[in-house]
């Protein structure tokens, strides 16, 4: 297999990622961009990426850490990224990387470690800083829309876990139109494809014509989204998931407080 194709596979994640950690797709796009020049230039780079997902990651944490994307010189393409930016002098962004990493990509702690040139022990502190960090911020309420009703029981559990509330559940657009018309919400969990054929994405669409809140999808099918020819869901989560990326996703949506869901 070429090293074009390998690394196509696991772009679309890496630029998940990316997004994850800048609040924006036009951001973490441009960083995925400045990456690949990066080992399109440097042969010594090209050699490493042979060694799958691990390097890919490492050389992306190289010009992340560089801060010479767009994200880092204050070009920013919305009012939304440019507070978002504001906000990361909050926590330490290495203890970000390191909690999207062992969440939302799924890397071992010891993978973590190689990217991010630091030892285990330190990757599992930064972790734990990231977390109480994360969870500094305000509690809010929740609505759950999701056709499958033990996930949506298990969504349930894990939010109020977290301390917030759940404003609503719904397993169609219809449901969901009238639940928040019942009670707004401060955050949208939404599944995809809904019990009626009805799209959660629709769904979506129409309870942000009414009011602005963070949304994060949640699918069995990201690489239908994750495809670059349009705008993608900030906040994407994989089934089946692990709690613990659900909570990292509802932190970082928080932290951002993001009011699309795509873009």
């Amino acid at each position: 297999m070429s090293l074009g194709s390998q690394i196509a596979g696991h772009l679309p994640f890496l630029r998940r990622y990316a997004r994850a950690l800048t609040g924006s797709q036009a951001s973490g796009d441009a960083y995925v961009r400045e990456m690949l020049e990066a080992v399109l230039a440097d042969d010594s780079l090209k050699a490493e990426m042979a060694g799958g997902r691990v390097p890919l990651y490492r050389a992306f944490s190289k010009v992340w850490s560089s801060a010479s994307g767009p994200a880092a010189t204050g070009e920013t393409d919305s009012e939304h990224e440019a507070g978002a930016q504001a906000r990361l002098g909050a926590i330490t962004p290495p203890a970000r990387q390191a909690l999207l990493l062992t969440t939302l990509e799924d890397f071992s702690v010891e993978e973590a470690a190689t990217i991010l040139d630091r030892s285990p022990e330190e990757i599992n502190a930064m972790v734990a800083a990231a977390i109480a960090d994360v969870d500094r911020e305000q509690t809010t309420s929740v609505l759950i829309i999701e056709d499958e009703p033990l996930i949506a029981m298990q969504l349930e559990d894990l939010v109020t876990g977290l301390g917030h509330t759940v404003s609503g559940t719904a397993a169609t657009r219809t449901q969901a139109n009238a639940a928040v018309a019942e009670a707004t919400p401060g955050l949208v969990l939404a599944d995809i494809q809904l019990a009626d054929g009805s799209s959660g994405l629709d769904a979506v669409e129409d309870i942000l014509g009414i009011a602005s809140m963070p949304v994060i999808f949640i699918t069995a099918y990201p690489e239908r989204l994750l495809t670059g020819d349009r705008p993608e869901p900030t906040y994407l989560v994989t089934k089946p998931f692990q709690e613990a990326t659900v909570r990292a996703a509802i932190s970082q949506a928080l932290f951002f407080g993001s009011t699309r869901p795509l873009g």
